[in-house]
């Protein structure tokens, strides 16, 4: 595994902490990670037919490899980099050894061997990075002429349920806060060719507020900007959780490509 050495100087507290969140819990991501893998899936699927300049092709946020495990398994031929910053999940990641690895925080742009991209897929990581349009810019500019990018991440107005019941409650609302679909999208317009755009809803059924938030840490996924409630807060926000034990997850999912 090819690896970049990160400095911790340079990770701003809170990234630290999300990157150490899925580190604690890696080996059981795949295992919790039910929505995340369906995503996987549905970018790998509309990813087979794509007309694929020459270039360099990339995971961003590979963590255990659930994107290049579906293209894998749908038939897909090329060398996906598997780029992501914890050494953790990366080590459950079957594809590290087969196709590289570089260790990497996306916080500092892309590596310079990701120039000229023909392929740069990415799915539920954008969230986690500062700034994520920015970001999301970033990734579209070094991508090749009649390069594609393949993004799914949950946006704002995820987990009505939680933010609901902290109003309720009185109490903030803890979770990490998610960038906006139409400003993403705003921006992967001005500098690609969008071919798909889709703004999903998904609901998942827990047994209460309680089982979401623990499969939200069993995830890795647990980590926030806040500290974290008092006891006597979380009780008064478990309180008002909604009974139907529903959780609602906005997802978007685009594909665009760089225009010549």
């Amino acid at each position: 595994m090819d690896r970049i050495t990160l400095n911790p100087a340079h990770q701003a507290p809170a990234q630290l902490r999300v990157v150490e969140g899925f580190a604690l819990r890696a080996s059981r991501y795949n295992h919790h990670a039910r929505l995340q893998r369906s995503l996987a899936w549905r970018l790998a699927h509309h990813s087979l037919e794509l007309p694929l300049p020459s270039g360099p092709m990339a995971d961003l946020g590979a963590g255990s490899g659930l994107v290049g495990q579906a293209l894998l398994q749908q038939g897909f031929q090329g060398r996906l980099l598997q780029v992501d910053a914890c050494p953790a999940l990366l080590a459950h990641n079957p594809l590290a050894a087969r196709h590289g690895a570089l260790l990497w925080d996306l916080n500092q742009g892309l590596p310079a061997e990701l120039g000229n991209s023909a392929l740069l897929i990415s799915s539920f990581v954008l969230q986690w990075l500062d700034r994520p349009a920015e970001r999301l810019e970033t990734w579209c500019r070094q991508l090749a002429p009649g390069g594609w990018l393949l993004l799914a991440v949950p946006t704002a107005g995820s987990f009505p349920q939680w933010t609901g019941a902290a109003r309720a409650a009185g109490v903030r609302c803890t979770r990490w806060p998610l960038p906006s679909s139409h400003g993403l999208t705003a921006m992967a317009a001005g500098q690609l060719e969008i071919h798909l755009l889709r703004r999903l809803h998904f609901s998942l059924t827990y047994a209460d507020g309680l089982a979401f938030l623990q499969q939200l840490k069993e995830l890795g996924a647990g980590t926030s900007r806040q500290p974290p409630l008092a006891p006597q807060e979380l009780r008064r926000l478990l309180q008002h959780w909604p009974s139907s034990g529903l959780v609602t997850w906005n997802v978007l999912l685009l594909i665009g490509q760089k225009l010549p």
